[in-house]
């Protein structure tokens, strides 16, 4: 790497050079200014001198108009005008590896991460979720931990919390309170998310840092653009989440570095005031802390936003290069906005800062970097550099060549839906109600045999009875010997009794 720059030439005034250390390009840096005051066309030239210097990029594209990077410019009078003024005298018309990505996969490589990866806290902010709804959230990566589930996608997600609905009482103990109401609340919110692109943005395969860290064949960083018109246009929290977690992401996996002639990777977010709005506090703590301890990591964020007011003062405190270009003070606010962005500009030449910075020209900026040992250096109004590059968005074929020749075509493109949270949920629901249908065919059948018992039992009584009474009826029939002999001595005396009678009656008539 000895044969690439270590010091970045991207502006001047004519007298002096405004350059950027590549050792100090990791202490971060801010890009400010009003609408169409050149902020885009400055990120392009820091992100091709960062290319030139063998230091991969990532940029969000918001506009589309970072594409044309890929592609080489066009002679114009202005770009000799500023070469001149400059004294640049290697500025070449070329285009710079490009690799493109998009969330939706339509205008680049899909990008994809997983809920895991994500995590409760940046979950929860692009949730919108309170205290309560944050806490089941917890319960829920808690829980997928403990019982060794991936929570890789949106349906895992949806799983999980209709089974820590399902079983709130056995859980209460362990995980706390789960109210059935919070979890619905959770679930609506992932609907719209799912309908916002979050469906596409969680899964697998998921992008893998060091593809966001790649260089030609000659040592030229790659330039990484995540296509975010889209993005940015119907879900701004999704774009601001993939933009912390991608932050979280390579803190956690990128080892120390320690002090290093260049960074490994330089960071571009545009819309930056996306990332702060609205974050809990705990969140931005946390966010803080990242930007402070990233540095030894070798990494270089760069703040692109209209107004440093943007910027909460903790990390606006942390960037060391500073581009401010015109700022529009119309209203008391402005003003007092304005006041405060002159004060932050170190000023040993005596300029009316506040001044410059109201009537800067296209392409202009106030600028402070810093010295090798660290240290801000005095402002200059300066006019930055023409980019080597197109200015201006590719065309689609030119895009569509991009992603055909890429070295990553194909990694990314199918989706991957492994075993994870859904599957063995839908599992364990499956084997529980064959368990439930067992256990109520076992009762069915055990109700079956006693109700086959108890006919059993009446049908012995029945019978029963019926013997019992054939055997009274038989005992009635039968005489015994004594029985015979009364009835036949008292049919004799009958018999005799009533001849007597007859013939005494007879008699008596007789006479």
């Amino acid at each position: 790497m000895t044969d690439r720059p270590t010091t970045l030439l991207f502006a001047g005034d004519g007298t002096h050079a405004v350059t950027q250390l590549t050792g100090m390009s990791n202490r971060h840096g801010l890009i400010a200014g009003a609408t169409g005051t050149g902020k885009t066309v400055t990120l392009q030239v820091l992100a091709e001198a960062f290319s030139r210097a063998g230091v991969p990029v990532f940029a969000a594209d918001v506009k589309g108009d970072l594409s044309g990077i890929s592609q080489s410019g066009k002679p114009h009078k202005e770009i000799d005008r500023r070469t001149s003024l400059l004294g640049i005298t290697d500025h070449q018309l070329r285009g710079y590896p490009t690799l493109c990505w998009d969330i939706f996969g339509e205008r680049g490589h899909p990008v994809r991460t997983t809920i895991s990866e994500m995590g409760p806290d940046i979950l929860a902010s692009l949730l919108d979720l309170n205290d309560t709804q944050t806490g089941i959230l917890y319960a829920c990566f808690a829980l997928a931990d403990d019982e060794g589930m991936l929570l890789l996608d949106l349906k895992d997600l949806r799983s999980m919390l209709a089974f820590v609905t399902e079983h709130a009482r056995e859980l209460r103990q362990k995980y706390g309170n789960i109210s059935a109401a919070s979890v619905g609340a959770i679930q609506r919110r992932l609907l719209v998310l799912e309908e916002q692109g979050g469906d596409q943005f969680f899964g697998e395969p998921a992008l893998s840092l060091k593809d966001l860290m790649q260089k030609d064949f000659s040592g030229t960083g790659a330039v990484s653009l995540l296509d975010s018109e889209r993005l940015l246009r119907e879900s701004p929290k999704l774009y601001a989440a993939f933009l912390l977690w991608l932050l979280s992401e390579l803190f956690e996996e990128l080892p120390e570095a320690g002090d290093q002639d260049r960074p490994v990777l330089v960071l571009f977010f545009d819309e930056a005031h996306l990332l702060f709005k609205d974050m809990p506090k705990g969140l931005l703590d946390r966010v803080e802390q990242v930007f402070r301890l990233i540095r030894s990591k070798a990494v270089g964020i760069y703040l692109v936003t209209q107004n440093p007011a943007d910027i909460p003062n903790n990390i606006l405190g942390q960037l060391g290069l500073k581009v401010q270009h015109a700022l529009r003070a119309f209203t008391p606010r402005d003003q007092k906005a304005l006041r405060g962005v002159a004060q932050g500009f170190r000023n040993d030449h005596g300029l009316d800062v506040q001044n410059i910075l109201t009537t800067l020209g296209v392409g202009e900026a106030l600028i402070s970097t810093l010295d090798e040992n660290g240290a801000p250096t005095s402002a200059v109004a300066a006019t930055v550099a023409p980019p080597e590059s197109r200015i201006g968005p590719a065309k689609p074929a030119e895009r569509k060549t991009l992603l055909k020749n890429s070295p990553l075509a194909g990694k990314y493109d199918t989706a991957v839906d492994r075993e994870s949270a859904y599957e063995q949920l839908e599992q364990r629901a499956a084997e529980a109600q064959a368990r439930q249908a067992e256990v109520e065919r076992e009762a069915e059948l055990e109700k079956a045999r006693l109700k086959a018992e108890k006919e059993r039992q009446r049908a012995a009584k029945r019978t029963t009875r019926r013997t019992s009474s054939r055997r009274s009826s038989r005992r009635s029939n039968r005489q015994s010997a004594g029985e015979a002999f009364l009835k036949s001595t008292l049919r004799s005396v009958g018999r005799t009794l009533g001849t007597k009678l007859a013939r005494g009656i007879l008699g008596s008539l007789l006479k």
